[in-house]
């Protein structure tokens, strides 16, 4: 795997992730309490033995540069490195990425620096477990100048993804992005060929591309210099490039759950709480995944009623409800409270005095959740201050709604509260 380089693709604005991408670029909105997204395609980089990744970004992208530098540090005995490469202007080019493939071309006098065979091409905000020795070498078998990795999917879901054909070899022939309608009907495929039983194959009759490709390095480089009008891989690059070229398809039967909107990514994260089988596992010895050492203190629960939920470390929970929830890290639930089905995502410092007791009649709201209060179906997000007897619950089921202003979005019927915001004591959501 020495001679493969990773590139993580960073995305663009996250508008479907908004407001958690507000103030971070996407790779970096947290996850699973303690992680951040761009931890789950670096950790499968790392465990897979592939050490030279690029991730590029080009909104908001402080708090992810901050992470990586903190998180990721070769010893100087190799050449591994996990380096952000933002976008920027230049003599050639005063343009913003525009979009996925641009992004590469865009740095391609720096990759092409690296004497490797293949580029690995990955998305930063996919939640999955996948061993890329096996993708690489399937790609290496066939003599494939691209391989896809691609998974079965149902018809519910299927416009939602670049679907392909393919033929008995594996050989993609045909290629469609997040078609609808007679187009879709268009790429129905006999799913047996992938090796799905006859009841799965029916269940499951298309064949959707995750967005991870394996490119020869020279071939990326060509399809990269022939074509700059082409900024997109799934719409432009590889729908052409399957005319001239082999290109393959390699199929992954695991886990995997792209995360780029609010209710895919609230679901994902919930799941994870499932007993006794979550679809994802953060506990696998054999192919960890990796996030910043923070030495934070064991969390201290006094008096709490826990079910189905986790609770990330440094937290302080007193006398209160929590359900099929995740905590984030340096979590604080004062007396009283109820947490159910929400994801609260904690703060990244703690206040002086962080285990004294909470005051409601003071008027001032600390970092965390005041007491009284409860909390159904929402998102929290980092360092909000909410007070005391307030109810977010949305209370008359609005789905969609923007209160900036007042600290809140609602998403899907999801309330997510902002960054930093502060939510006064006695407000209903």
């Amino acid at each position: 795997m020495k001679r493969v380089l990773a590139i993580i693709l960073g995305g663009g604005a996250g508008t479907r992730l908004y407001p958690l991408t507000k103030l971070r670029a996407k790779p970096a909105v947290p996850v699973a309490g303690k992680y951040r997204l761009i931890d789950i395609p670096v950790s499968n980089c790392i465990n897979s033995e592939i050490f030279k990744i690029y991730v590029l970004t080009q909104f908001n992208s402080a708090s992810l540069n901050r992470h990586i530098a903190r998180t990721y540090s070769f010893a100087g005995f190799t050449d591994g490195f996990v380096e952000v490469l933002a976008a920027q202007q230049t003599l050639e080019n005063l343009n913003w990425f525009q979009g996925t493939a641009d992004a590469v071309r865009q740095y391609l006098w720096l990759i092409e620096e690296w004497d490797v065979d293949e580029y690995l091409i990955l998305s930063g905000d996919h939640l999955y477990r996948m061993d890329y020795r096996q993708f690489v070498q399937r790609h290496r078998e066939t003599g494939a100048d691209i391989t896809l990795s691609v998974l079965p999917i149902d018809e519910r879901r299927a416009s939602d993804f670049g679907l392909v054909k393919i033929d008995e070899s594996g050989r993609i022939i045909n290629f469609s992005e997040k078609p609808k309608g007679d187009a879709l009907k268009v790429m129905h495929v006999d799913t047996t060929v992938l090796g799905l039983t006859p009841e799965q194959a029916q269940e499951q009759p298309y064949i959707a591309s995750m967005g991870i490709y394996v490119f020869k390095k020279e071939v990326l480089t060509k399809l990269l210099k022939e074509a700059s009008e082409r900024t997109d891989f799934g719409k432009e690059i590889i729908p052409d490039a399957s005319k001239d070229y082999n290109v393959q398809a390699y199929l992954y039967d695991g886990y995997w759950e792209d995360i780029g909107t609010i209710e895919a990514f609230y679901h994902a994260n919930l799941a994870l709480t499932k007993q006794p089988q979550p679809p994802f596992s953060f506990y696998d010895e054999q192919a960890p995944i990796y996030t910043r050492a923070r030495y934070l203190p064991p969390s201290k629960l006094l008096d709490c009623q826990i079910t189905e939920s986790m609770i990330g470390e440094g937290c302080i929970l007193k006398n209160c409800r929590i359900e099929h929830s995740v905590l984030g890290v340096r979590s604080r639930i004062e007396a009283g409270s109820l947490i159910q089905d929400s994801l609260i995502m904690g703060a990244d410092f703690y206040q002086p005095f962080a285990e004294r007791q909470s005051d409601c009649e003071t008027g001032e709201i600390p970092l965390g959740i005041g007491a009284n209060t409860t909390i159904r179906r929402a998102i929290i997000d980092k360092n909000a201050r909410i007070g005391c007897d307030v109810q977010i619950v949305n209370k008359d089921n609005v789905q969609e709604a923007e209160r900036e202003n007042q600290g809140f979005y609602i998403k899907n019927g999801i309330v997510v509260v902002l960054k930093n915001a502060v939510i006064p004591d006695g407000t209903i959501i």
